[in-house]
């Protein structure tokens, strides 16, 4: 994609448009990518590529990495931008879960590759069997939690990743979904609530 453009050095916190009478439509840009537009992708990015930035920094904690996962945030952003539903959700909230996605994804793979170096003189020691069985009830339950993730509406999934993976508190979580905190809480809240009915957390 040759016309996305590198993530200045120092983004600002704040879009371009952000407090201008005329602040760019986030939905029609989408909605004008997903057919295609260049002009208007190219827009969208100018509009919110600082915000979608400051996310991604924030969990890689790299800026130099922040601005490769920034560039494969809005690959994947042109790509799907015709999927885009305003109805179960806002633009600026789905923008960011791409974005918050790509960055954990880069982090996980980071960490792996950092424990695989670290154990590796491990591998061939005998495992006890309590840790096989450890392991084991791990990944059975990061299964459950990515399963209960799935059963959340779209604005709820989108409030509790920005709140409990992104750690932003409610009130940064409203900000960026252009939301009143006390509709962001509610949100976070009835999610927490339907995850825990989904697991079964205390109820069986």
């Amino acid at each position: 994609m040759d016309h996305i453009r590198p993530v200045p050095d120092d983004p600002s916190p704040e879009t371009p448009a952000e407090g201008a009478s005329a602040a760019p439509d986030l939905v029609e840009l989408l909605k004008l990518s997903g057919r295609g537009d260049q002009g208007a992708f190219s827009q969208l990015y100018d509009a919110v590529s600082s915000r979608v930035f400051g996310l991604v920094v924030r969990v890689v904690r790299d800026p130099a990495q922040a601005e490769e996962v920034t560039q494969e945030a809005f690959l994947e952003i042109w790509r799907t931008a015709g999927r885009y539903d305003p109805d179960r959700g806002s633009p600026l909230g789905w923008l960011l879960t791409i974005a918050h996605r790509k960055a954990v994804d880069r982090v996980r793979s980071a960490e792996a590759s950092t424990r695989r170096d670290a154990s590796y003189h491990q591998q061939n020691q005998p495992v006890a069997h309590d840790a096989t069985a450890e392991a084991a009830h791990a990944s059975l339950e990061a299964r459950r939690v990515r399963t209960a993730l799935g059963s959340l509406t779209s604005v709820q999934r989108e409030a509790l990743e920005l709140a409990y993976f992104g750690g932003y508190t409610h009130t940064e979580v409203a900000g960026m979904l252009d939301l009143p905190v006390g509709t962001a809480k509610t949100r976070i809240r009835d999610g927490l609530i339907r995850l825990r009915d989904t697991m079964g957390v205390g109820g069986r």
